[in-house]
């Protein structure tokens, strides 16, 4: 764990910039073209997919996910970009590894990706810690995705620091009656909707053909259509992910790559 001495040139659209900012894990991340992702930390089945498949489009288009190690969207969103393709923003000391559910999640980013915080080594999350979070994870981002939130939730507190940094607002559509808050900004025009994940990711490709992006072994070994259970007991963890993803789908006993 590091303290920042270098100033962060996103971090000047925020009220004040940050008095200290400490960091573990690859500082060369928050050079990249970054995409902030939040969301209910109970999201339904479609916004798990729908967040999957876009935190997991942008990464391979070269853009780093930015989110805020939460339980719920903020989790997925962190997995499918890859643990070296995002950056976590901890409303704790960075030690701390806050919610302990994510722990290996959050122990993985910081070996392979970056985690940053405002606060010092040994800080426990608070109420108003998170509103501090919430600020830093907007403001690293180009743009802020919305992937599902109730009027008056956390995610929402985002919006409003978004709104006032003059930040795009991106939200997946909806139906009646489901995320409110969302609902909300679309109907307010405060938002735009992603009906087309791999049009959305496209539109923010990096150009740097030098970028080279973590290979994914699981996919390369998919090509092969291996049997479910040869799948299951090579990569047990990521065989859920994939399919949650729409990155493959099961027929016949096999996996197949979609």
């Amino acid at each position: 764990m590091q303290e920042a001495k270098e100033k962060i040139s996103e971090l000047e659209v925020m009220k004040s910039y940050p008095k200290e900012l400490f960091f573990s894990g690859n500082t060369t991340l928050l050079t990249r073209k970054k995409v902030s992702i939040v969301g209910s930390r109970k999201p339904s089945k479609y916004s798990r997919v729908l967040t999957h498949q876009l935190a997991s489009q942008l990464s391979k288009n070269g853009v780093c996910i930015v989110s805020g190690g939460a339980m719920g969207i903020d989790a997925i969103a962190h997995k499918a970009a890859g643990e070296a393709n995002t950056i976590s923003v901890l409303p704790c000391g960075i030690n701390v590894k806050y919610p302990a559910i994510n722990k290996n999640l959050l122990c993985d980013i910081e070996k392979e990706g970056l985690l940053l915080s405002q606060f010092k080594k040994d800080f426990k999350a608070t109420p108003w810690s998170f509103v501090v979070r919430n600020e830093l994870v907007v403001a690293l981002g180009d743009v802020l995705i919305v992937a599902e939130a109730q009027l008056g939730s956390g995610s929402m507190r985002s919006v409003e620091f978004a709104l006032k940094m003059g930040k795009e607002i991106f939200v997946l559509p909806h139906r009646v009656g489901e995320s409110s808050g969302t609902n909300e900004l679309l109907k307010q025009d405060k938002a735009t909707a992603i009906y087309d994940v791999e049009e959305f990711a496209s539109r923010y490709r990096d150009v740097d053909e030098k970028l080279e992006i973590k290979r994914d072994d699981f996919l390369e070994f998919c090509r092969s259509s291996p049997t479910y259970d040869e799948a299951q007991k090579r990569y047990p963890s990521r065989v859920f992910e994939a399919e949650l993803g729409g990155e493959i789908v099961i027929q016949n006993g096999l996996v197949v790559l979609k």
